[in-house]
């Protein structure tokens, strides 16, 4: 079976601005205020939890250190849970593209670096969890994205086949990870950092959602 795996945040969902608020949360906290801005640092938000404390951490003085990031990851962790859905809202396009490729034939499945819990719960409240055949986290397994273990399982997962399958991200992350596995990869622009994903040289540009079944039929047509 043809299989279509999607990174989640910055990807499938746009998640920036719930992240910046749980980081935020941390940071008032600690009497420091609001040190991130859920637009600006909408690209920070994308690369996980601690590169936002490690921001705002930078942006209260130099003097901050690992350990006061790693005290604050759960704290970061606990207020996005509790609020994981305010703002976030899929990617114009991306359910009905998703119910397209099923259509066709294709499953998808979701390979992303947010805790797996969390990306579950946030799935089904956006309404959308049925649609994919797996998802796979940052702690289901021992290592996470770039390592291939992630996307091996979630294509396995998912029942499909390795060489029948590709990746959309948003960044290198996601681009380092289709390479270590040997697939293609498609890299969003409507991200913080648009056409600038293009610098990364993917197999494919994804504009819009509603280029997606057609973009499936390119990387993986049938000989």
């Amino acid at each position: 079976m043809r299989l279509v795996v999607l990174d989640l945040d910055g990807t499938l969902a746009d998640t920036s601005a719930d992240l910046i608020a749980a980081a935020n949360a941390c940071f008032r906290d600690l009497g420091a205020g609001d040190r991130l801005d859920p637009v600006a640092d909408a690209l920070t938000a994308f690369h996980g939890g601690r590169a936002m404390l490690r921001l705002g951490f930078s942006r209260i003085g130099d003097d901050w250190t690992e350990a006061e990031v790693d005290a604050q990851y759960p704290r970061l962790l606990e207020a996005y849970a509790a609020d994981i859905d305010r703002h976030t809202r899929l990617y114009p396009g991306a359910e009905r593209a998703v119910e397209t490729l099923h259509s066709m034939g294709y499953a998808t499945a979701i390979c992303t670096n947010k805790p797996a819990a969390l990306a579950e719960d946030l799935l089904s409240r956006l309404g959308v969890r049925g649609l994919f055949a797996s998802l796979v986290g940052a702690d289901t397994l021992s290592t996470r994205k770039p390592d291939p273990a992630p996307y091996h399982a979630a294509v396995e997962r998912a029942g499909g086949e390795l060489g029948r399958s590709f990746l959309v991200g948003d960044t290198e992350t996601d681009y380092k990870t289709a390479r270590a596995v040997g697939v293609p990869i498609a890299l969003v622009t409507f991200g913080p950092e648009g056409r600038g994903v293009d610098r990364f040289a993917p197999d494919a540009l994804l504009d819009h959602f509603d280029g997606l079944p057609d973009l499936a039929e390119r990387l993986l047509a049938e000989g």
